[in-house]
């Protein structure tokens, strides 16, 4: 997944994405964050930033930074939070958003990608309707 601490998208769900990630940890889907943000004009996306709120809300998996975006390009992700799920053999089963939410809470039967980890947990393919992320433009190097 791509995250970032400046987004308001990924600030709405913050509490919930820790909830459903250890509880898709207990079927045995594991899970990284990668901050592919330029923090020069974001300083909220710096490093030491990013280390406070992953202790804030005690991230169950690790949260790293993409210093020169090749991560972001190569996945071809676009927006904070973006998200990308794939099965046992690595094969990508799930590209979407969390859930219904905005920036406000959504309901629970909206879990968008609780539901489609559990499925490629259970089955090894995601589901056939993917509804996109909306969130943040991911903010590139300047050229």
């Amino acid at each position: 997944m791509f995250i970032c601490n400046h987004c308001p998208y990924v600030k709405a769900i913050r509490p919930r994405l820790v909830k459903d990630l250890k509880e898709l940890r207990a079927l045995g889907v594991n899970a990284i964050a990668i901050m592919s943000n330029d923090p020069t004009d974001y300083p909220e996306d710096g490093f030491e930033q990013m280390q406070k709120v992953a202790e804030e809300f005690d991230f169950p998996f690790p949260y790293v930074i993409d210093p020169t975006q090749q991560v972001a390009r190569a996945y071809g992700a676009i927006c904070t939070p973006d998200f990308f799920g794939f099965n046992a053999d690595l094969e990508l089963q799930y590209r979407g958003r969390f859930d219904a939410s905005m920036k406000e809470t959504a309901p629970d039967n909206t879990r968008d990608l609780f539901h489609a980890m559990k499925l490629v947990a259970e089955t090894g393919h995601g589901p056939r309707q993917q509804t996109p992320s909306i969130g943040c433009s991911i903010k590139w190097i300047a050229d």
